[in-house]
């Protein structure tokens, strides 16, 4: 069977694509979750997981390479590695309860979500929420329009800016 070519994201001019090409596959942002549940070494991500070694191998070393996870020794003989989140690493985490937040409301059962997460500053159970990072309130589709960024290609701009995703407000 031939493979399937994987088109490669990462230089088009928009963060969801570029995010994407990070993610690559759907074990990468589990590999994050397990990070974030406190999973640090190898064998525990492989057993909660219940991924393949190489292919765990593989997530494992881009998200060092990408900057995300941070392999530190814990062990000298014979040498074993903890992965460590860093700050970029850490700076995902919305974007997994985000993604958690919609799986709890369109594909949890009737018994209700599997992982409840509870915020330690208030004690309260909590869950993602989207808002306005100046007017802080909720940011709904309905109230939110694209526009060209200052990162956008100038060799892409005018033919850009004619496209209507960037000239209106969305449709409703």
């Amino acid at each position: 069977m031939a493979s399937v070519k994987r088109t490669p994201f990462a230089h088009w001019p928009c963060s969801v694509a570029r995010t994407v090409d990070l993610l690559g596959d759907w074990w990468t942002p589990l590999v994050l979750r397990e990070a974030f549940y406190g999973v640090r070494r190898f064998d525990d991500f492989a057993e909660s997981l219940r991924i393949g070694r190489n292919v765990l191998t593989q997530r494992l070393n881009r998200l060092v390479e990408e900057g995300l996870l941070e392999k530190v020794p814990y062990q000298e003989r014979p040498v074993r590695h903890e992965y460590v989140l860093t700050e970029k690493g850490r700076d995902f985490f919305p974007v997994l309860t985000a993604m958690m937040r919609w799986g709890d409301k369109w594909m949890a059962g009737d018994e209700g979500p599997p992982i409840v997460l509870r915020h330690e500053t208030c004690g309260h159970a909590t869950r993602a929420e989207v808002v306005c990072a100046e007017c802080h309130e909720p940011l709904e589709y309905e109230d939110v329009r694209a526009e060209l960024g200052p990162g956008f290609p100038d060799r892409l701009r005018e033919r850009a800016a004619q496209l209507p995703r960037f000239t209106h407000s969305n449709p409703h």
